[in-house]
């Protein structure tokens, strides 16, 4: 049973907001893509999910009531968990995300609208890009996270050809992301890892408990590759 509880921030600590975000991001490392047919369901993941060692816990805004969901999920008592929105493609979206507790936005476009936004509440913005024309806008709107979508077109290679012109860009793949690659994504230099229907490709069979082993199954993955 995982135990709740509403935090305050307190005076001060909003300057540092998204230096904090992107840190616990970047060392929590996986991302679980959560997109589910109900907010329950949604949540249901989320919190097997956890309960595997993923902390940071992206809801997509193709969930009814996501904006529920992640309310709920901001909740959780656990410094490490970061709950942040995803499929959020318009500002008003990653307003009402924000305004529920979404740590960080994800959307599968560059958008500067939402760049706006999220900057104005000092909330990391993750857009989609594929090529480096996009990824040079993406950084001159403020972005510090670009989000390689779909991750299966690029391959971890393409980190290498972005960070060439780009030595500075930071990277995460999302979609096509599994436990064959997550190595060679890590070395090529992702700074986190998006991972979404890996996690539920048992549940038909196996039921929600499978994406507790499974997102053990990553986590023990990450922590070998970190120790070796």
């Amino acid at each position: 049973m995982l135990v709740y509880k509403y935090r305050t921030m307190k005076w001060g600590e909003k300057s540092l907001q998204k230096y904090k975000i992107l840190r616990s991001i970047h060392q929590n490392y996986l991302v679980a893509v959560i997109r589910g047919d109900t907010k329950s369901e949604a949540v249901k993941i989320a919190e097997k999910a956890y309960e595997g060692g993923i902390f940071t816990l992206e809801i997509t805004f193709s969930t009814p009531h996501a904006d529920q969901a992640i309310k709920e999920l901001s909740a959780l008592s656990d410094e490490r968990v970061i709950v942040g929105a995803g499929t959020v493609l318009d500002a008003e979206t990653a307003r009402i995300a924000i305004l529920n507790g979404a740590k960080y936005v994800v959307s599968p476009h560059l958008d500067p609208a939402i760049a706006t936004i999220c900057n104005r509440y000092s909330i990391p913005y993750l857009p989609g890009c594929g090529s480096v024309t996009e990824i040079v806008t993406a950084l001159s709107v403020g972005v510090d996270i670009v989000k390689l979508f779909p991750g299966s077109q690029f391959g971890p290679s393409f980190i290498n050809d972005i960070k060439g012109p780009l030595p500075n860009v930071e990277l995460m793949p999302s979609g096509g992301v599994n436990m064959t690659n997550l190595q060679e994504w890590f070395n090529k230099g992702a700074f986190a890892i998006g991972v979404g229907s890996a996690l539920t490709k048992r549940v038909t069979e196996s039921g929600y408990e499978s994406i507790t082993e499974i997102s053990k199954s990553f986590t023990q993955e990450l922590a070998r590759i970190r120790g070796s």
